[in-house]
């Protein structure tokens, strides 16, 4: 079914719509969210809550990519979930992942810096546009989807640690952007 029509049955308030977005992005979602909580119970609960909270807004929004949309959802909940969860002191992957980009990206989140938060994303969305395709996939297939460097690794036929090396490029590549754009880290 196409992304429009499953749209069309959320603004239709057709409850079908939560099962055709979990036959078309069921595996996607849940994999957005293992990659992140490294819990399954966690996961099948995270992507729960995405048809939930995409039935809720769907109307009054109306996305333009129902995948991106979702996976933003997902992903979003996963971090608030993985942040709860840390305040009772477990760890997941999402650690590792926050940690390799904390070289490179600033962390100060507050009220002040909205606009300088705004003009991060606007310089990081630049660079993605310039890296070529097959690296623009590696970087967000790692730290949007949160995939393991070993399973990245084996997809692209190569070693862990060579890929590794791959992603540390870029993650210095990223920084020298943002230091280029005036961006202090």
């Amino acid at each position: 079914m196409e992304d429009m029509q499953i749209i069309g049955m959320y603004q239709a308030r057709d409850e079908s719509a939560i099962k055709e977005t979990a036959v078309k992005y069921g595996r996607l979602l849940y994999g957005i969210a293992f990659n992140m909580l490294s819990n399954h119970e966690d996961s099948e609960e995270i992507v729960n809550d995405t048809y939930d909270k995409a039935w809720n807004t769907i109307p009054p929004k109306c996305p333009n990519s129902l995948s991106a949309y979702l996976g933003r959802i997902t992903r979003n909940l996963s971090i608030n979930r993985w942040h709860k969860q840390r305040t009772k002191k477990r760890n997941s992957g999402m650690k590792l992942l926050l940690s390799e980009l904390n070289d490179c990206i600033p962390c100060t989140y507050t009220v002040e810096t909205e606009i300088e938060t705004r003009e991060l994303a606007l310089i990081i969305d630049r660079w993605l546009g310039d890296l070529p395709v097959d690296r623009r996939v590696l970087f967000l297939r790692r730290y949007w989807f949160g995939e393991a460097v070993n399973q990245l690794a084996e997809e692209c036929g190569t070693s862990a640690n060579i890929l590794a090396g791959r992603l540390y490029r870029l993650r210095q590549s990223l920084k020298a952007a943002l230091e280029k754009e005036g961006i202090s880290l």
